[in-house]
């Protein structure tokens, strides 16, 4: 038992997160889909944000910017989770056979990641709706792949858009 307390003093372990290199076979873009909303809403809400005047007082300064700080971060979080789920279904579940029916797939994904890239580093309404667009895309090429037809429905969310489902 003092060998393993040593080894962990001079070694300590890392945490380490995948959705999963077993591989589970468990993929799905609906994560992505829901991230690349949460963007958009973010977007629109720092974009909604207005002053009482054009000269606030200090309170008011402070509460602004602490929206615009939680604002932000929730929307650079999801851009990230954006990224990290395409990711996971680019690398693990796609195969070449997909890429010889959706040969700009890899477009699609540099894209996607240069499109959260955008969305997460500008308050841009365009690059956000661009994102999302692109990863409707992906949706529908991925449920493709597995023979699903798709569907766009309305995603009762804040943004008014579509979610791309299986049927």
């Amino acid at each position: 038992m003092r060998i393993l307390r040593l080894v962990d003093k001079f070694f300590s372990p890392q945490v380490v997160y995948a959705h999963c290199d077993v591989p589970c076979g468990i993929y799905d873009p609906h994560e992505a889909q829901v991230a690349a909303h949460t963007v958009l809403r973010m977007t629109n809400m720092i974009n909604d944000l207005k002053t009482s005047s054009s000269d606030p007082d200090f309170e008011e300064r402070k509460r602004i910017i602490s929206q615009i700080s939680r604002l932000t971060k929730v929307k650079e979080d999801h851009c990230e989770i954006v990224k990290h789920q395409v990711r996971i279904i680019w690398g693990d579940y796609f195969k070449p056979d997909h890429l010889t029916k959706y040969k700009n797939l890899h477009e699609l994904v540099f894209q996607v990641m240069k499109q959260a890239s955008a969305a997460r580093q500008n308050i841009d309404l365009v690059a956000a709706q661009d994102l999302l667009s692109s990863v409707q895309k992906f949706a529908e090429i991925f449920w493709d792949t597995k023979g699903r037809e798709t569907v766009r429905v309305k995603s009762g969310y804040p943004t008014e858009g579509e979610i791309v489902l299986s049927k």
